[in-house]
């Protein structure tokens, strides 16, 4: 590079015509540096090309922003932790940083003189082209240390000095072109409405999201005397609902309307988390009919999508949408939840309006926000619709039910006891009775055939689900504990979590387990004789058993979290009974391979006090590490999924067969003669007698084009082979 760099750079010194140093710095940039020793003369030598003055016509500003490409080095050396070279570029960004200072000034202050439109584009796109520089250049301070060299350590302050004055002078022209000029203004704010979207797609990535999170920015607190620290993410609500005020009374607001709309089901959990604040921000500001009229079309839309295939799916956008619905009347005024109850009322609507409506008890429908007297007629409709389903679970799924899904009346009731936090005395025994027909279809499905027979009444992952939710219904009805049924309930749950080894059936059970645990929980009130031959309590045992052995940090949380709760309020005196000998939190931390009791209840008083003593999420260093490393693990086998499923795709598009299959000769005859027959017509069109009507032609004309079309296609099928 050595020699022909140099000689590139003494033709340009040399030269007079300013295209022809445009042309000779376009070579210089394609030049592959091998040998770095000349970087510094080199980076000089660009640095004095660039002429201190602000120009006056566009040339110079042509000559400037060649000689930003013509850095080829950059890029290699900012990224390197080489602070004898980085400072030479540092020094070239001093130079075009002050440069580009005065030329801003000047550009604005000439605005509404007779200054040239490509001059000013030109610079505008320069000093785009040098901010990209400067930040590759922040993004090599932070990993080099500058501390032991002197000079280095000045020039990277002198930089860093210049880019905040060449940042607070853009900011500043930037407001002073929009203070005085309320057409660019309605402009600047469209177009800020129209990057929203583009700002959801850059948050949806990793780095991003998780800098957005965790990060702090310093912030006045009001007085200008004490600065505080506020997390990133506030500060972007914050700016967010700053711009829905000044949007509010412009043309920009339909483009933000659009923008909320479209990503009212976005996937990704920060981006909806972001939308989902703005729209309550709206709601809580709008006018009452605009949101009256908003709410209402929402209700149609969940309606219009409601179908029995998607209502339990809770990535479907049945539920997606009631999730939304749900968070936005949680913080809105309760009129609102009034009005969609009223939109989407089970009575004398269609099957529609009713999933609907369970999808939104789902997603947790604030039922608590709606009138008293309405409140109390949806619990007993739901109630009611409950033990209809419960009088008639049978062979064959009850016909009667307004509900699509299978097993509904049940989930609706889960989902109704969850949100109210309340229990219901009108739930009796009938519950218990049902739960133990549900688990005995369920554990007598394993046969083949059997299992198909049920597919048609009720399938095994419903009824699995449907398990579920029964078992969170009997954990939030204290009064069915000391039923007799109970003992019967507790030995068939035993029996199907325990005594099953199908695997099919526990992939389908492992989804029921934080139900399990919730169920309990509730028999602290459940009154056992801790011998070894009672039932019952052996059966209470190896369930709790169960759940203490789950190793994954997050069930054994659940699980210590249940078995804590049931040892402070049971009157049990023998609860090393429900503790296995291989329990997760008995096994030492530092192997992972041996196991004693004396361990798991030092892990158990610990956990316990630190629940006590926490009033909020604090979390330590063992736990982010855990978390941490479950994250990589998640990483990867996503990562893994994906790679298989494109290895897949790729070996299906190369079996694939390349070629058509071919017609039989009869077409193929026949599709030839059409081809003469086309030209024939062709030829007749042209002897048209000129005393026809033009209307008549012209239908002539355009069905001889249509039948053209079509036979040029058959034409295309029959010669492919």
């Amino acid at each position: 590079m050595e020699k022909n760099a140099i000689r590139i750079l003494d033709e340009i010194k040399s030269s007079d015509l300013m295209e022809n140093r445009v042309q000779l710095l376009a070579r210089l940039g394609q030049l592959d540096p091998q040998d770095d020793t000349d970087v510094p003369s080199f980076v000089e030598s660009l640095t004095t090309l660039w002429e201190d003055f602000t120009c006056l016509d566009v040339s110079q500003c042509l000559l400037n922003k060649a000689i930003l490409p013509a850095l080829p080095v950059a890029s290699k050396y900012l990224a390197l932790d080489r602070p004898d070279r980085c400072h030479y570029f540092l020094a070239f960004g001093i130079k075009v940083s002050q440069w580009c200072a005065k030329h801003l000034n000047m550009s604005v202050m000439s605005m509404e003189e007779s200054q040239e439109e490509e001059h000013s584009n030109v610079f505008f796109q320069l000093l785009l082209d040098y901010l990209g520089f400067s930040a590759s250049s922040f993004t090599a301070i932070g990993k080099i240390c500058f501390m032991r060299d002197e000079t280095a350590a000045v020039t990277v302050r002198k930089f860093v000095s210049e880019q905040l004055i060449l940042t607070k002078e853009v900011i500043l022209n930037a407001k002073s072109v929009m203070r005085y000029s309320s057409e660019l203004e309605e402009d600047a704010k469209l177009a800020i409405a129209r990057k929203l979207q583009w700002l959801l797609e850059i948050l949806t990535d990793e780095e991003v999201y998780s800098s957005v999170l965790s990060s702090q920015l310093p912030m006045g607190d009001g007085t200008g005397k004490k600065i505080i620290w506020e997390s990133m993410f506030s500060a972007l609500l914050l700016s967010l609902k700053a711009l829905m005020i000044t949007l509010s009374s412009s043309p920009a607001w339909e483009e933000l309307e659009t923008f909320l709309l479209q990503n009212l089901l976005h996937p990704h959990f920060l981006c909806w988390q972001i939308v989902m604040e703005l729209w309550c921000f709206w709601v809580r500001h709008a006018t009452e009919d605009v949101m009256a009229n908003m709410i209402d079309k929402l209700c149609v839309f969940m309606m219009s999508i409601s179908t029995s295939e998607t209502l339990l799916c809770p990535d479907s956008v049945l539920r997606r949408t009631a999730k939304s619905i749900c968070f936005l009347l949680t913080h809105s005024p309760k009129s609102l939840t009034a009005r969609v109850y009223k939109n989407i009322s089970t009575e004398s609507r269609s099957e529609s309006a009713s999933d609907a409506y369970l999808a939104l008890l789902l997603e947790g429908f604030p039922l608590n926000f709606l009138p008293d007297q309405t409140k109390n007629d949806a619990k007993r409709q739901i109630v009611a619709d409950f033990f209809h389903f419960v009088d008639n679970f049978s062979e064959k799924p009850s016909e009667s039910s307004r509900y699509t899904a299978q097993g509904a009346p049940v989930f609706a009731l889960s989902a109704c006891l969850g949100i109210l936090k309340t229990s219901m005395p009108e739930i009796d025994s009938k519950t218990l009775k049902f739960a133990i027909a549900l688990v005995q279809k369920l554990r007598n499905s394993k046969d083949e055939m059997m299992r198909d027979h049920n597919i048609e009444i009720l399938s095994e992952t419903v009824r699995t689900l449907i398990i579920s939710e029964t078992l969170s219904i009997i954990s939030r009805s204290e009064q069915l504990y000391t039923c007799q049924e109970m003992d019967n309930v507790i030995t068939e749950v035993q029996k199907l979590f325990i005594s099953e080894t199908d695997k099919h059936h526990y992939h389908h059970l492992n989804k029921s387990e934080p139900s399990l645990a919730l169920f309990l929980s509730g028999l602290v009130s459940y009154e056992m004789s801790e011998t070894e031959t009672c039932p019952k309590s052996r059966a209470v045992w190896e369930l709790y058993h169960l759940l203490l052995r789950k190793r994954h940090w997050a069930w054994l949380h659940h699980a210590v979290t249940v078995f804590g709760y049931f040892c402070a309020r049971t009157s049990c005196s023998q609860l090393w009974r429900f503790v296995p000998e291989d329990a997760a939190l008995a096994f030492d931390i530092g192997s992972g391979k041996e196991a004693k009791t004396e361990w798991f209840m030092s892990e158990l008083k610990m956990f316990l006090e630190k629940e006590q003593v926490l009033l909020s999420t604090t979390p330590s260093q063992e736990e982010l590490e855990l978390l941490s490393k479950e994250g990589m693990e998640v990483r990867a086998t996503v990562q893994k999924h994906l790679e298989g499923r494109k290895q897949q795709r790729s070996v299906e598009e190369e079996k694939r067969p390349n070629k058509r299959r071919k017609l039989p000769e009869g077409i193929c005859r026949g599709v030839e003669l059409l081809q003469n027959g086309m030209k024939r017509i062709n030829e007749g069109l042209s002897e048209l007698r000129s005393d026809e009507s033009e209307e008549f032609q012209k239908s002539l004309l355009n069905q001889f084009s249509f039948l053209e079309d079509l036979v040029s296609h058959l034409v295309s099928l029959a010669a492919s082979d």
